[in-house]
């Protein structure tokens, strides 16, 4: 077995240990690996901590209803129960995603033609452009090995990656002066498009993300800074000429408004 087959695998226990889907024994197993490894509990540890900041940043979603037209959709497709049951049994788990995403497609539909809005429509501007810099924050913070796909020392090239992907001339802010580094930076998706991350870190480890993207919302105007908080997770973000922008870390307010009016100053 070559060496990234094996990583693989090694990477596919290491979830599953996380997610709690092995048995005892391949779970006590892990577990001796762990207290011997000190690098894989740290990546443990890191995706454990992911794992809980997702819970909880989504926790009063488990409190609400299913919204009326994909509970209508699923109703319409109990007919097909057992079609879709001989489905999962022949196709496995590729079935199992057709059908959610019938599920999903057909409440998408209905919406549309009941409304003439786009499904997602109420959620945009910059309050819900905010939040997903949360989510992007959340979900990055604890990585160990890989928080950034393009490092700081790959500088020009992830500001020419990026902005060729986003469509527009993209700026890194240095905030060296505040003891804060640049560790690198990502492209994620987002409801209108690519969305950029970087990621700064001091020395003791704290770290903060800028998180970038165009707002799509008819008559979102520029803003000046909003703070918002998600958890533990705060942010101040802004919209200047239709772009969006959001610095979010676990610091205390004062905090990050030094770090946000920097950035600001610099783009």
């Amino acid at each position: 077995m070559n060496d990234d087959k094996r990583l693989q695998q090694d990477e596919a226990e290491l979830h599953a240990f996380v997610d709690g889907r092995l048995d005892a024994a391949a779970r006590a197993a892990v577990q001796a690996r762990l207290d011997a490894d000190p690098q894989a509990a740290r990546t443990v540890a890191a995706w454990t901590e992911q794992k809980l900041a997702l819970r909880a940043l989504h926790a009063q979603l488990l409190h609400e209803p299913a919204p009326p037209l994909l509970a209508q959709a699923a109703q319409r497709l109990h007919h097909r129960s057992d079609s879709a049951l001989r489905w999962v049994r022949w196709g496995g788990i590729a079935a199992s995603v057709l059908l959610a995403f019938a599920a999903g497609w057909m409440a998408n539909t209905q919406w549309q033609s009941q409304h003439e809005v786009q499904p997602i429509a109420r959620a945009r501007g910059p309050g819900e452009f905010a939040r997903q810099a949360v989510l992007a924050h959340s979900v990055y913070l604890p990585e160990v090995r890989h928080p950034v796909e393009v490092d700081a020392a790959q500088q020009d090239h992830l500001v020419q990656w990026l902005s060729k992907r986003l469509n527009r001339p993209l700026k890194v802010p240095n905030l060296g002066a505040m003891g804060y580094e640049l560790v690198g930076g990502r492209l994620l998706p987002g409801e209108s498009g690519a969305r950029a991350q970087f990621m700064y870190q001091n020395g003791s480890g704290q770290r903060v993300t800028l998180y970038v993207g165009a707002v799509d919302a008819k008559g979102t105007a520029e803003t000046t800074f909003r703070y918002s908080t998600q958890g533990d997770v705060a942010s101040f973000y802004w919209v200047d000429q239709g772009f969006g922008y959001a610095l979010s870390g676990k610091l205390p307010r004062q905090g990050l408004l030094v770090l946000a009016e920097s950035v600001y100053r610099q783009l």
